[in-house]
């Protein structure tokens, strides 16, 4: 069943303060460059189209000013489209602007109630969820302050407790989290993962690639209110990062494990996404196929095809739900590289001893800059070069196991 439909949705809006046009307006409400040809127009969203299945999570990046929070507004009925139209199926929840939906001089539990009813609970279903929404922001005695008091970190805490515990069958999620605290935040993205396994359809908002990856299987990209990539998640963000970060968009790798003596490699690269300004490239991806509680070898292979005075080669290793696990470089372990020329080939040995990890299947991403770590062009970025399959029956509480000896217990 389709949760939300969106259909050839256009938003302009006119530019020009004068009376006859605040006027003209008034009258014909509905605006498009050919109502009103003489005006000035702004384009916000132009003919944007997708379905979101119920329980699906999907995913809006896009730079500021791309019409993101503008598609959103239209979505939970805060915005009229100029044309086109929006379907909802279910109970919708939505964090968008922070204290949307406040009333400044009413207090933290009144608001609580107030805009629980307006989501469509009863006084008797908001009364008995109080304690949890309470709970959750954890804002102690501010609860009982006026709104107006509040900082905006409380703000976020309330309208966020409000917004997720409110049994939605559609969650609405825009960039406010950014303003959280970390510890807060870290709640947020573990609540919005149980309503994404609980079935509730999520639309979410982020510039940060990697919790749209990790939490979405399917993302939109918007670029001046226009649709320029849907579908799978990894394939969109690969695409936005490499045009948004205005890289060459390279052809997909053609690398074969190299060998290392004594070892047994198996691993087939895939990296489906690569980009980079080409001074340099990776030529070859080496990893045994046994890598838990081992020491393991990353080895890359590169060539300078142009000059490259400070090259820094690094990996990112990830889960198959696109979550950071872990990653480093050579300027990060302080191992500078030899500058490269055109023609020369280095070889880079990562030695680590690996942690178990929890059973799943990972991807390793792989690349060479030029510059340092604060500031870099990359010369070869490979998405998930390669894959590693991690098996094991005994559960580990998280993504990986630490070493712990023992457990002493000492009497006080």
């Amino acid at each position: 069943m389709t949760a939300v439909e969106v259909l050839n949705v256009s938003k302009y809006y006119t530019l020009g303060n004068s009376q006859w046009k605040r006027m003209r307006r008034i009258f014909s409400p509905v605006v498009s460059p050919d109502t009103h040809p003489d005006d000035e127009q702004v384009r916000a969203l132009h003919n944007v189209s997708f379905s979101v299945a119920e329980g699906e999570a999907f995913g809006i990046i896009g730079a500021n000013g791309s019409g993101k929070s503008t598609l959103l507004q239209i979505i939970a009925g805060i915005l009229r489209p100029t044309s086109g139209s929006v379907t909802m199926n279910g109970r919708c929840s939505t964090l968008l602007e922070l204290g949307s939906g406040f009333a400044p001089e009413f207090t933290g539990r009144q608001n609580v109630y107030l805009n629980a009813t307006i989501l469509g609970l009863s006084q008797e279903e908001v009364a008995a969820k109080f304690e949890s929404i309470e709970r959750f922001a954890g804002i102690g005695d501010f609860i009982d302050q006026p709104i107006r008091t509040y900082s905006t970190g409380m703000v976020l805490r309330l309208a966020f407790a409000v917004a997720a515990l409110s049994d939605p069958r559609i969650l609405i999620v825009d960039e406010a989290l950014a303003v959280g605290d970390v510890a807060f935040r870290q709640r947020c993205m573990r609540r919005i993962h149980e309503l994404r396994a609980a079935g509730v359809t999520i639309l979410f908002v982020s510039h940060d690639t990697g919790d749209v990856k990790a939490l979405c299987e399917r993302c939109l990209w918007l670029e001046k209110g226009k649709v320029r990539g849907l579908g799978e998640s990894d394939d969109v963000v690969a695409r936005y990062l490499a045009t948004t970060l205005d890289r060459t968009q390279l052809p997909a790798p053609d690398i074969q494990p190299q060998a290392i003596a004594d070892h047994d490699f198996g691993n087939t690269p895939r990296g489906a996404h690569r980009f980079g300004n080409g001074a340099a490239e990776i030529t070859g991806i080496s990893l045994p196929a046994m890598v838990d509680h081992a020491d393991t070898l990353l080895r890359l292979r590169i060539a300078g095809k142009r000059a490259v005075s400070a090259p820094i080669a690094g990996f990112l290793v990830r889960n198959q739900k696109g979550e950071n696990i872990f990653g480093t470089n050579s300027a990060r372990e302080n191992h500078p590289l030899p500058a490269l020329k055109p023609g020369d080939e280095h070889v880079i040995d990562f030695r680590m001893t690996m942690p178990r990890l929890a059973p799943g299947t990972y991807s390793i991403s792989v690349a060479i800059s030029d510059g340092s770590i604060g500031e870099f062009e990359v010369c070869d970025y490979i998405e998930d070069a390669i894959s590693l399959d991690v098996a094991g029956t005994q559960p580990i509480g998280g993504y990986m196991e630490l070493p712990c000896s023992a457990v002493t217990i000492h009497r006080s």
